[in-house]
């Protein structure tokens, strides 16, 4: 039984600032899965959102909202979510598929459900790093659904900006053994420097044949976007402001570390993405999209 502090410290983990932003991506998640046309499916994401009291009345399917797919928020950003679940989650299929990859680390893992809804071969671990209070509303929620991890599941509740690293080699990462790495919607808001430590600790935990995907911002001043559609829905709406939580500061080039200490990387907008798979944003006027990358990066097997 789960006592009253526990129940709050679950809560308090998505309650505000950052965490919010977790049922923000849920929400989104939840409305791709039930499209008529998803890119990807994810059946445990509405669940989240109607279990945390900030987000129990946000919408879950594009038929909840009045203006459907022309609202701004749960139309068009919401399916670059939906977009980016897709894409990241081939990355890291192709990962474990095709590069034998057998350890995977979701970073700022947030409300991933991956290890309960991706097709996962034997002898996988994935391991997820997030804050507490993030972790013990995800097990809350998913305790109380028949949600069985389809891979071995290694939850660290640990905030990045602790000893994350001896955590994660304490619960069995394998540092002579290729793994795959996630940093899906974390370093927005990360300081340049925690950018630059997590990259130059990745490449040192990764064996050659490893995998590494995360998203970047490249604009050089974030308040040009202030005015938005996109960001001006998300704080009418919702009341989340992310130009206030998004680390302001000139981004450091990780891509080209990462090519300096050995590893490939490839360099992609959404839109790319968009155009291939035919469903998702395309560029428009005042874009807060504009500047977002999504970069993959492999490490030699030399």
């Amino acid at each position: 039984m789960v006592d009253t502090a526990q129940q709050n410290a679950a809560v308090e983990g998505v309650e505000g600032g950052v965490g919010l932003t977790a049922l923000l991506v849920a929400a989104a998640r939840a409305i791709e899965t039930h499209r008529p046309d998803s890119l990807a499916q994810d059946v445990y994401a509405e669940h989240f959102v109607l279990a945390a009291p900030p987000s129990a009345r946000w919408p879950v399917r594009i038929e909840h909202v009045p203006d459907g797919n022309a609202n701004p928020l749960w139309g068009r950003f919401a399916r670059y979510f939906g977009l980016r679940t897709r894409v990241l989650d081939d990355f890291l299929l192709d990962a474990v598929h095709a590069g034998g990859v057998r350890q995977v680390v979701l970073l700022g893992a947030g409300l991933d459900s991956r290890a309960f809804r991706l097709d996962w071969p034997p002898g996988c671990v994935i391991f997820e790093i997030d804050r507490e209070g993030v972790l013990a509303f995800k097990h809350r929620v998913l305790d109380g659904l028949p949600a069985t991890p389809k891979a071995a599941r290694v939850a660290l509740p640990i905030d990045l900006r602790a000893d994350w690293v001896g955590a994660l080699t304490d619960a069995g990462f394998d540092t002579t053994a290729p793994s795959v790495w996630l940093a899906e919607g974390l370093l927005f808001y990360l300081p340049p420097a925690a950018e630059t430590y997590l990259i130059d600790t990745v490449d040192r935990l990764s064996a050659g044949g490893s995998a590494l995907a995360y998203e970047v911002k490249i604009e050089k001043d974030l308040s040009e976007y202030r005015d938005s559609t996109l960001y001006t829905s998300t704080k009418h709406q919702l009341g989340i402001d992310l130009l206030n939580l998004f680390d302001g500061e000139q981004r450091p080039d990780s891509a080209g570390d990462l090519e300096s200490m050995g590893w490939s990387t490839s360099i992609h907008t959404p839109f790319d993405f968009t155009r291939r798979h035919g469903r998702g944003p395309l560029p428009e006027q005042n874009d807060a999209l504009a500047g977002n990358r999504w970069v993959f990066a492999r490490k030699s097997r030399l």
